[in-house]
């Protein structure tokens, strides 16, 4: 499975540098300099591979510059193109309470034990969201084919994560799952 790790935005200057929207917790190891990088651009199947020269932040962003880039009209061709890495790339965490974002779609999500709803199947992820004030699991209800819940993916709400059962298990403060508090889009 492929992970997106970071997304060209637009070109930068003249000399064809790339702005780069990271998508990846491990930026500095992921575009260091020398680092092959394997890119398609939206609906392209092919993949093409390209070789970070030089990478610095600025502005609070992503500057790259690529082998064979070498002007901006060679950068804004690239607009748009994804950059990615195989899951198999990925080395475990060690940590026990950090997961990927492709480990948590598609698991189930249950009402945790200890409450008088225990076991009752909320639905499943199918997102993980990243936002300005944390990650947020974009649930699709049970037995629903639209719609979404948000739920923080805090400690407080989200009591356990077993990768290997399938299964979220949560404790939700009154009304964050109730539909007229939630997302907008849960409307139809």
């Amino acid at each position: 499975m492929e992970l997106v790790v970071g997304r060209v935005a637009k070109a930068h200057g003249i000399k064809g540098e790339l702005v780069v929207e990271v998508r990846t917790d491990e930026p500095d190891e992921r575009f260091a300099v020398g680092t092959e990088l394997r890119g398609r651009k939206p609906r392209e199947q092919k993949l093409r591979t390209y070789t970070v020269e030089a990478a610095r932040e600025h502005s609070g962003r992503l500057l790259l510059r690529l082998h064979g880039i070498g002007d901006r009209g060679a950068a804004d061709e690239l607009r748009g193109t994804m950059f990615v890495i195989d899951t198999a790339e990925l080395t475990p965490s060690e940590d026990p309470d950090e997961f990927y974002d492709h480990e948590l779609e598609g698991l189930s999500v249950r009402m945790a034990a200890g409450r008088p709803d225990a076991g009752t199947q909320v639905g499943s992820v199918i997102e993980v969201l990243h936002s300005a004030a944390g990650e947020l699991l974009s649930i699709r209800p049970e037995g629903q084919t639209s719609g979404e819940l948000l739920v923080p993916f805090v400690a407080a709400i989200v009591t356990s994560v077993s990768i290997a059962d399938r299964v979220i298990e949560i404790d939700p403060p009154e009304g964050l799952l109730d539909p007229e508090f939630g997302d907008s889009r849960n409307e139809e």
